[in-house]
């Protein structure tokens, strides 16, 4: 059996993939799916954080554009990372491992606060981190948040679980012409302005060399394989 090719890896679960079937929130089986396959993956000796969106339940871009000021709607958003991160928290605890969530906002009385050196404390004590709260700011994504936090933990590389295999030159889903890439470089990715990832994600990775491996989250085990070097995957690197 294939050992995996990184021991420690950041894997970033969007809030749209915790909705599974459902129109909003959170589809029960796919969230203890999904907590299956990270347990499975640091099974394999692999050190694991994660970074979870909010989008199942609040967009903060979308609403502030519907009047609400952008840094209230942000703030919103930030919430609702936590919230998920804690929901999967627990499914991780009940499929086996044990699992922290860390908030870049302060709420003692919910779940500890982001510190790196604690963190990564968690981390070789054997405990999956749950990195939420975006960077506690305002204007920036949690896919900024993902290569932000892998860089502070010492991930070896960005795992970007999406509802598609991979990255293309449109959405696949309204172009039927749209390319896919096996691999591109951090530049390509903001040159050919891809949505994937936003542009400031892309960029921090490339200066601190980070890859960011993008996959599909939608099939059991897809994050143990993309550890054993198997499935259809787009690697962006240096």
């Amino acid at each position: 059996m294939a050992k995996p090719i990184y021991q420690r890896v950041l894997v970033k679960v969007s809030g749209e993939a915790l909705m599974g079937t459902e129109a909003f929130g959170i589809h029960q089986p796919t969230l203890e799916r999904i907590a299956a396959d990270l347990v499975a993956t640091q099974k394999l000796g692999v050190a694991v954080g994660v970074v979870v969106g909010g989008g199942n339940i609040f967009r903060g871009v979308k609403v502030s554009e519907q009047g609400i000021p952008r840094v209230t709607a942000d703030t919103m958003g930030i919430l609702a990372t936590i919230m998920n991160a804690l929901a999967l928290e627990t499914a991780i605890e009940q499929a086996g491992a044990t699992a922290r969530t860390m908030s870049a906002l302060t709420m003692p009385e919910i779940c500890e606060t982001y510190e790196r050196r604690r963190a990564a404390r968690h981390l070789k004590a054997g405990r999956m981190v749950l990195l939420a709260g975006g960077t506690g700011n305002p204007f920036f994504t949690t896919d900024t948040t993902a290569v932000l936090r892998a860089a502070e933990i010492g991930a070896q590389a960005v795992l970007k679980a999406t509802d598609v295999d991979g990255i293309y030159s449109a959405d696949p889903k309204t172009d039927k012409n749209a390319k896919r890439y096996d691999q591109l470089t951090h530049q390509e990715a903001i040159e050919r302005n891809l949505k994937v990832m936003d542009a400031t994600a892309f960029a921090l990775a490339r200066e601190n060399r980070m890859p960011i491996i993008v996959f599909s989250i939608r099939q059991k085990g897809a994050i143990e394989a993309v550890l054993r070097g198997q499935g259809r995957v787009t690697v962006v690197n240096s």
